[in-house]
């Protein structure tokens, strides 16, 4: 089901969730791909260090590659992610028209992909998008465990 590529994202991604805990973040990560399977963006949660509640890994790299090829839709790119995208992550994903969304951990509390209000099968989501879950989905809960116990 996962390619060799898919794996190879999704650690990059992790990478990202481990740099936004050590700086105190809610450890989530993400990278964005380009149609030749190139890393294009990346980031972690920064929504403390930026004192902005919507900057999620997602949107900060949504933005940015948006920026760098100047436009608002970015259909030919993945997005990895280490935790189910919440609703405004969502939302942001189908209104860039990602093309794949690919995440780890699902998120019962916070997701809006496979819980929550499910934004992409809403029918006011004009976009459709390939959506896969599950690839290092262990390792992204217990990270994620394991963040949240050091501050109980």
């Amino acid at each position: 089901m996962f390619s060799e590529e898919d794996h190879s994202h999704m650690r990059c991604a992790m990478e990202e969730a481990k740099k936004a805990a050590s700086m105190g973040e809610v450890p989530i990560g993400a990278v964005l791909v380009d149609a030749s399977g190139v890393i294009v963006a990346r980031s972690g949660n920064v929504t403390i260090t930026q004192s902005d509640p919507t900057a999620h890994a997602e949107i900060t790299i949504i933005r940015a590659r948006c920026q760098e090829v100047g436009a608002q839709r970015i259909p030919d790119h993945d997005l990895y992610v280490t935790l189910e995208p919440c609703a405004m992550c969502a939302a942001a994903i189908a209104f860039a028209r990602i093309r794949r969304l690919i995440f780890a951990a699902p998120d019962a509390k916070g997701g809006g992909v496979l819980h929550g209000g499910q934004f992409f099968g809403q029918p006011t989501c004009h976009h459709r998008i390939i959506v896969e879950h599950g690839l290092y989905a262990e390792e992204s809960g217990q990270l994620l465990r394991e963040f949240f116990a050091a501050r109980r």
